[in-house]
């Protein structure tokens, strides 16, 4: 699939994409979806500083924010900073421009968080430890990084077969074309409008294995904290579709036993 190594996270990201991101009420911003993750994320940040990793336009920050924490945030894309800017001024939350792997936002955080399956949007394995160990620099003793990522759908592909559509509505198909060699997928997102024209949106992804992701945090100095299918705490089972994971920079009495 040469498709993911030609599409470029700046390209992908851009103006038209930003204006069409923010869907009030409904997708990734209808209240059950939405609120949830903001209370769980206001519990973990306590009374310290939150920091978003790929900040996009928002959806996330600006309602923690306004439970009163402190958020600031990284981000590749300028057209969705400035999408964000509609809802939020620098002085509430400030946002570097850069990777997410890489980037460097000042001072230290309780907090650090990563949602939406966005670590896949990293297209190495090596990209993504770098992002743990991003993550890790920004944290005080104790602080948190949250990982809210899909577990990939293997098992639903036939031999042979090389796409499962994960998700439809009226108006909407959602597909995944999967390269298993290189650990790649691209999500194909079909909406149609009523005169039943399609408009294709796709992004390129490596997916990561719960197991794989604990090790990456291993490397970076984590320990998994907790692990929950959702964040209103439903059991990680097998047959979870998504987690929210929570590791944790020990502290100093912690990691000396």
């Amino acid at each position: 699939m040469a498709i993911v190594g030609s599409m470029r996270q700046e390209e992908i990201w851009n103006a038209d994409a930003a204006q069409r991101y923010d869907t009030p009420g409904t997708g990734m911003f209808a209240p059950e979806v939405l609120v949830p993750a903001v209370d769980r994320l206001a519990e973990l940040a306590g009374d310290g500083r939150a920091l978003e990793f790929a900040i996009g336009t928002g959806r996330v920050a600006v309602p923690l924010a306004e439970r009163g924490v402190p958020v600031s945030g990284i981000e590749l894309s300028r057209p969705m900073i400035d999408q964000l800017r509609t809802k939020a001024d620098a002085t509430k939350i400030p946002v570097v421009v850069g990777d997410m792997a890489t980037a460097t936002a000042p001072g230290k955080y309780a907090l650090v968080y990563l949602v939406y399956n966005t670590i896949s949007n990293l297209l190495t394995q090596a990209e993504q430890v770098a992002c743990f160990r991003n993550a890790a620099r920004h944290l005080t003793p104790g602080g948190r990084f949250v990982i809210e990522l899909w577990v990939p759908e293997l098992r639903k592909l036939p031999p042979g077969q090389e796409a499962v559509v994960w998700h439809r509505e009226p108006g909407y198909i959602g597909l995944d074309t999967y390269d298993v060699l290189r650990q790649h997928l691209v999500s194909h997102h079909f909406r149609f409008d009523e005169s039943g024209q399609a408009r294709l949106f796709r992004s390129p992804h490596r997916y990561i294995w719960p197991a794989e992701l604990d090790l990456m945090a291993q490397l970076a100095g984590f320990e998994l904290e907790a692990r929950r299918a959702d964040w209103i705490g439903t059991e990680f089972t097998a047959e979870s579709r998504s987690h929210v994971s929570v590791y944790r920079i020990p502290t100093a009495r912690t990691a000396s036993r």
